[in-house]
């Protein structure tokens, strides 16, 4: 999917990724000095060694966002999606926040 410039490389996410529990791993919130909240990814190593960069990218783009409370949300069938990962998850401040068409999903 053009669009999304990825700025990691993946050896450097591997370093920097926390494993939390089993297939649930955590990208800090100071991986990008951008990043309100940290990227929480559930899905087991090997599905994580197979996902797309792209979709990665997207997530840590997700995670900052205007108004994001929690964490930028990744689930297992993650892939690229218009700016917003699909199977990507996250939550928004009423007040703070926004709507992403590319979170809500552009059929809807």
């Amino acid at each position: 999917m053009s669009g999304t410039r990825i700025d990691f490389r993946r050896d450097e996410l591997l370093r920097k990724i926390k494993k939390i529990r089993e297939a649930v791993w955590e990208i800090p919130k100071d991986f990008r000095p951008y990043m309100n909240v940290p990227v929480r990814i559930y899905m087991t190593e090997d599905m994580l060694r197979k996902t797309e960069d792209g979709a990665i990218q997207q997530g840590i783009n997700v995670a900052s966002l205007p108004g994001i409370v929690g964490a930028s949300i990744m689930l297992p069938d993650t892939h690229w999606g218009y700016g917003f990962p699909i199977g990507g998850v996250a939550a928004f401040d009423l007040e703070e926040g926004i709507i992403s068409p590319g979170g809500v999903g552009y059929d809807i």
